[in-house]
């Protein structure tokens, strides 16, 4: 099995400067997220996945990159987002929690942004509930809003409620 493969340049460093951070941004059902550039690994288009039974409906499947087993997470699924029509274009943002490897299915990468930590809000009041559970805040951007995607509460959740 093969997946494309692109690294994300200082996906290994923690921005120096104490007063930005840098987030890699994602598109998932329209609505832009930024992950903490630390946080993510690796970018990749899964090409095969293979589906495990009886799963939790947010996992897509199991995949190897690079000879590791990882477990794909369907974003648009943990969201309460509508399936996207057609497979095409799909990607991945690596990543590892608990010292496991995780692709998160999205459906776009941005750039990478380099934001003001003051910046930075809480969630609105009428972000939707799945949403707040997941996010760590907002920054708002020329018209729209990113959502800042916590991978702790993203995966530490929904993996604390598949092992209870």
């Amino acid at each position: 099995m093969s997946t494309k493969d692109t690294t994300v340049p200082g996906a290994a460093d923690n921005d120096a400067r104490s007063d930005t951070t840098q987030y890699v941004t994602v598109v998932i059902g329209g609505q832009l997220f930024g992950l903490p550039i630390h946080k993510v690994h690796d970018v990749f288009v899964p090409e095969s996945m293979t589906r495990v039974p009886l799963s939790a409906p947010e996992i897509a499947g199991v995949l190897n990159l690079r000879g590791r087993i990882v477990t794909a997470i369907n974003m648009r699924r943990r969201l309460g987002v509508p399936p996207r029509e057609g497979k095409s274009g799909i990607m991945a943002v690596g990543i590892e929690y608990r010292g496991e490897s995780y692709g998160l299915i999205i459906d776009e990468v941005g750039e990478v942004l380099t934001l003001e930590n003051a910046g930075r809000e809480a969630n609105p009041a009428n972000l939707d509930r799945r949403w707040a559970e997941i996010s760590g805040g907002v920054h708002r951007l020329s018209g729209q809003l990113m959502v800042i995607l916590d991978v702790e509460r993203v995966l530490g959740r929904m993996l604390d409620q598949i092992a209870a």
